[in-house]
Formats: C-alpha cells, sequence, structure tokens
C-alpha cells in the first residue's frame, strides 16, 4: 500500500526541546534532591511528563502523591524555556514543503499535551501544513504504546500501513513500529551509532537529508 500520509514527532524533531526538557526537570526534581545522569536521562525520553516523574519517584522513592504536583510544575517551566529559547530544527520548513509537494496528508503525534503542542506549533510557524495533530497527554498510555499515532492516523482518515513517521526517541519509533507504520528516526547526534536504531525503517542525520529517493524506497 503506498504511503500517502506523514506523521512527525515534535520534542526533539521539529523543535530543539529535548535540553529545554532536561533543564526543566533537573530544576524541579532538585527540590527532591533526584540528579539524573545525561545516560539516566535519556532512557526516559519520548515517556509522558507523569510517567517520567513516575519512574524516577519510584526509583527514588518519592511519594506518589508528588508526582502530578512535580509534573504540572515541570510543564509550568518548560513552556516557559521553550517560548524564551526554544529553536526550530534543521531542515523542518524543507520537509514539510516536500510533503506538502507531495501531496501527502500531514500530521503530529506527540507525548507533549496539548497546549504545549500548541505553542510549538505556532512558534515554529507550521500551522498551515498540518491536518491533524493527537496528544498522549491524556490516552491511558502513551509512548511507546502506538495509541496516539494511531489516533492521528484516524483523525487524517488514514490506513496505518499507508503512514510514514519520523521520530527522534526510542520510544517514539516502537510507538510507530508498533502500529505498523514505516518509521524514519533521527537520533541524537551522539545517540547516532547506536544499534537500537536498527528497528526503524530508515535512520538518517537531520530532517534536510530526506529526499525522493528515500521515499521511493520506503515505498517498495
Amino acid at each position: 500500500m503506498a504511503l500517502n500520509t506523514v506523521i512527525f514527532d515534535m520534542d526533539g524533531l521539529l523543535i530543539d526541546s529535548e535540553p529545554l526538557w532536561k533543564e526543566a526537570a533537573d530544576e524541579v526534581f532538585l527540590h527532591y534532591n533526584i540528579q539524573l545522569t545525561e545516560t539516566e536521562y535519556h532512557t526516559t525520553t519520548g515517556l509522558r511528563t507523569n510517567e517520567f516523574v513516575a519512574t524516577w519517584f519510584s526509583k527514588f522513592k518519592i511519594p506518589d502523591t508528588e508526582i502530578g504536583i512535580a509534573e504540572t510544575k515541570i510543564l509550568e517551566v518548560v513552556s516557559y524555556k521553550i517560548a524564551e529559547k526554544g529553536e526550530i530544527m534543521p531542515g523542518v520548513g524543507y520537509i514539510f514543503e516536500f510533503f506538502q509537494s507531495h501531496h501527502f496528508k500531514i500530521g503530529l503525534a506527540s507525548s507533549s499535551p496539548q497546549f504545549i503542542i500548541d505553542q510549538v506549533i505556532q512558534q515554529i510557524n507550521i500551522a498551515p501544513y498540518l491536518m491533524a495533530t493527537a496528544s498522549a497527554g491524556n490516552l491511558k498510555y502513551g509512548k511507546p504504546h502506538p495509541e496516539v499515532y494511531l489516533n492521528c492516523a484516524s483523525a487524517l482518515n488514514s490506513v496505518p500501513t499507508e503512514c510514514l513517521c519520523f521520530e527522534d526517541s526510542f520510544n517514539g519509533m516502537i510507538a510507530a513500529k508498533a502500529a505498523r507504520m514505516k518509521c524514519v528516526v533521527i537520533p541524537m547526534y551522539h545517540q547516532q551509532k547506536e544499534e537500537r536504531w536498527s528497528a526503524a525503517d530508515l535512520k538518517l542525520s537531520s530532517l534536510q537529508n530526506f529526499g525522493a529517493l528515500h521515499l521511493n524506497v520506503l515505498n517498495q
């Protein structure tokens, strides 16, 4: 079945917000005497904020009653940080123009809550391209569960096997593949050589490196 739909992740793929999420988490976690290493932090990249907080609060034995409080504070801090210094990732304008010119339906599926999705869409000026968005924020399960991708495909009136996803996180890649969609991964530079990306259909170093030849290969 030929691909006719593209669905993008957001944080770390379209906007360089992953460092800002880490800054926000670090600031809030300091109040609980938690300091995550880079390696620890990246194991939970792609999870929803409440799942991220719950994972580490469980490990460090912080009461569950604090999870919601910490989640709300992280979201407040990261929203401010994205507005102040969130930068669009290389190739975003190009990749949206590419798929629009190929008459693809275009969507966005993110673990972030809808208010941050809306904030980023306006900030990087991609609203004219998008036909649907989906947030895992209020779902029973977030990535790596495929529901957010399936919801976005449904909103676009697309069959999952007609969809191509772009991701930067391992949890996101697993979600896309679990949804029976093709997946292009663009990992962070220091993660590029990790073998775990072999589950993806294609790995690139930047959105701007994707072209017609890649699309033809993925359609085979």
